[in-house]
């Protein structure tokens, strides 16, 4: 996947089975506080510490820390981000976070638009909108978030997504949480749980 831009490449399709025996095994080795957390339309996300066991990764300007399952791992991306996936047997991404450095225009007022605009721009063949909110605390900071779903241009591999632009004290970051369409409802919990856990400086 690309950084918090937008996500790149594909995702190989799993078949249900062995997708559902991922998803479980990674999500047994991180609890959830709640099976079906609440996204952007009630309350949303509750800043919180990240579980026991967790690891980080720190954004090179040091402004925002990501935390992460230990199911799964860093990867390489832009030089200004940091990344951490959970690979499926076939090496492609299961479970996907990253956290970049505000890049241009992006506002807590115009994240809505801006991230669907950029999605459509790059590699995305259409991109909608499932859900947006505003004044989302985070650790830290304020957020303006959205959930989305969107196909990229190579392969039409299906993605949704939870992204937050996020307004720390010494600068704005982007946090992405990302999984395959498919995978979405049993990713959900743990993808927003590393969201909710995100630290800004």
């Amino acid at each position: 996947m690309k950084s918090a831009r937008v996500a790149r490449g594909g995702v190989i399709a799993l078949g249900l089975a062995v997708a559902a025996a991922i998803a479980a095994l990674a999500f047994a080795f991180w609890p959830t506080r709640s099976a079906t957390p609440t996204l952007l339309d009630r309350a949303t996300l509750v800043p919180a510490p990240a579980p026991r066991g967790s690891h980080h990764l720190t954004l090179p300007n040091s402004t925002a820390v990501l935390f992460y399952p230990p199911t799964m791992h860093p990867v390489s991306g832009d030089s200004d981000a940091v990344s951490a996936a959970r690979l499926g047997p076939d090496g492609q991404y299961v479970l996907y976070l990253n956290a970049t450095p505000r890049q241009g225009e992006e506002s807590l007022q115009n994240w809505a638009s801006y991230r669907l605009r950029v999605l459509r721009s790059d590699e995305a063949s259409r991109a909608s909108l499932d859900a947006a909110a505003g004044n989302q605390q985070f650790r830290g900071g304020t957020g303006s978030c959205v959930i989305d779903h969107y196909v990229t241009r190579v392969l039409a591999h299906h993605y949704t997504e939870l992204a937050c632009l996020v307004q720390g004290r010494t600068g704005a970051s982007v946090i992405v949480a990302a999984a395959p369409t498919a995978l979405w409802p049993s990713a959900r919990a743990v993808l927003t749980q590393a969201v909710s856990g995100y630290t800004v400086r």
